[in-house]
């Protein structure tokens, strides 16, 4: 039986076992997929671990992405863009490395009728959740892509990274602080970890109005602080349960060579995390 699994740190609350597990009964797949709590520092043994007890693959998650895009062979266009992978491959001795997040957010966004296409997208923060999606968001052909950040040399030094791609095209890519983000928006998407803490990044409120979609990468099993701002503005909403779902689909495809459906798994695990 093909062997996977997940790693990080913390890892109890990842709700990838449930999801890969869900993808192989419906596929009428076998394979086993389990969590692993990595220590802080044990990162390098884990690689030589997956290697040494023959498993096809695992998921990376925090804080171990960047330490798996250089541990990894073998990159893709996307992850090297990331400068993070979330996904690992070890087959013929070659231990390959991908990051399916960007490619999570642009078919969750496709199940919920947003389009980027000719769109203007305001992106809220410039850390490693950012960086995970830049590389999708640019090949939907946004009109324009703004990066905002609390630290404005980060939210420049990602745009300057996002302009030099040939994935921009005729993207119009620009950056600057939170407060200073100005336009008209289609799309408006959370990459920080403020609605971890309850709060909501320091974005001009006027922003976010009817007409406007905004789109949170945490989830939660009632609506994250930014949803609930977003939607109490009249603004369409959605949090990141469905990229997570997405991006899963997208690892087990890498994996597996078939894609998944996810529309009522995203749904069984709504109703699973409201019921506690």
């Amino acid at each position: 039986m093909d062997r996977y699994y997940v790693l990080g740190n913390p890892i109890a609350h990842s709700r990838s076992p449930r999801i890969h597990s869900a993808f192989a009964a419906a596929l009428g797949q076998e394979l086993s997929y389990e969590a692993r709590l990595v220590p802080m520092e044990g990162f390098a043994r884990e690689i030589e671990f997956l290697k040494q007890e023959g498993f096809r693959g695992c998921n990376v998650t925090v804080p171990f992405k960047e330490q798996a895009f250089r541990a990894a062979d073998r990159l893709s266009d996307r992850a090297s863009l990331a400068g993070a992978v979330n996904t690992l491959s070890y087959d013929g001795g070659i231990l390959s490395g991908d990051n399916t997040d960007g490619e999570g957010l642009a078919r969750d966004l496709a199940c919920l009728g947003v389009p980027l296409e000719g769109r203007s997208v305001l992106l809220l923060g410039a850390g490693g959740a950012a960086r995970g999606i830049v590389a999708s968001l640019l090949l939907g052909h946004p009109r324009r892509l703004h990066i905002a950040n609390r630290t404005v040399s980060r939210a420049g030094a990602l745009a300057d990274l996002a302009r030099s791609s040939p994935m921009a095209g005729s993207c119009d890519v620009s950056s600057s602080g939170f407060e200073e983000a100005e336009g008209d928006f289609d799309l408006i998407i959370n990459a920080t970890s403020a609605s971890l803490s309850g709060e909501i990044p320091p974005f001009p409120g006027s922003l976010l109005h009817e007409g406007v979609f905004a789109y949170d990468l945490m989830y939660a099993p009632e609506d994250t602080p930014f949803v609930a701002r977003a939607r109490s503005l009249g603004a369409g909403a959605a949090d990141g349960l469905g990229m997570l779902v997405e991006q899963a689909a997208e690892s087990f495809r890498i994996w597996r060579g078939v894609r998944p459906d996810t529309a009522d798994l995203k749904d069984r695990l709504r109703q699973e995390m409201r019921r506690g």
